[in-house]
C-alpha cells in the first residue's frame, strides 16, 4: 500500500520545453559539404541555437536562431552572417510535441520555417509560405 501511495504522489518526469530539438544534429556529408545544428536546453523562456555550414575546414554559411517564448507564444528569430536577422511567429499557441511551424509573410525567403521530429531523426525545412521553393535538411543526433 505504501509504495502504490508513493507512485501515486511521485511527480511525473516531463521533458523539458522542446527537449526533443536540443543537442547537436548533422546532416550526412554531401559533396564535401555537412550542416550541423546544436541547440541548446530552454532557459528563462528562450533556446538558442547555432547552424554551420561547413566545406571541409571552411564555414560556408553560419546563423545564430533563438525561441523565445513570448507571452505563449514562440518566435523563432534568425541571424544569418552577412544578411538582416528576421522574426518568425509561431503558427499555432499550442505547439505539438514533437514539431514546430514558424511564418513571416512579410520576408522574402524564407517565409516558412519548419522542425519535426521524425523518429530519431531531426527534420527541418524552410520554404515560401504556401509551401514553395522547400529547402530541406536531415539530422543525425550527433553522439558524443
Amino acid at each position: 500500500m505504501l509504495l502504490s501511495l508513493l507512485i501515486v504522489a511521485a511527480p511525473i518526469a516531463q521533458d523539458p520545453p522542446l527537449g526533443w530539438l536540443v543537442g547537436e544534429w548533422c546532416t550526412e556529408p554531401s559533396q564535401g559539404e555537412q550542416t550541423c545544428e546544436r541547440w541548446a536546453p530552454m532557459a528563462k523562456h528562450e533556446m538558442r541555437g547555432v547552424s554551420e555550414t561547413r566545406r571541409g575546414a571552411e564555414t560556408v554559411s553560419a546563423e545564430t536562431m533563438r525561441i523565445i517564448d513570448h507571452a505563449g507564444r514562440l518566435v523563432f528569430h534568425a541571424e544569418p552572417k552577412g544578411q538582416a536577422a528576421a522574426d518568425f511567429q509561431s503558427t499555432v499557441r499550442d505547439y505539438a510535441p514533437s514539431e514546430l511551424t514558424f511564418e513571416n509573410r512579410a520576408h522574402d525567403y524564407p517565409q516558412r520555417v519548419r522542425y519535426w521530429r521524425d523518429g530519431e531523426l531531426l527534420m527541418a525545412e524552410i520554404s515560401l509560405a504556401d509551401g514553395g521553393k522547400p529547402m530541406r535538411w536531415t539530422y543525425h543526433r550527433v553522439k558524443h
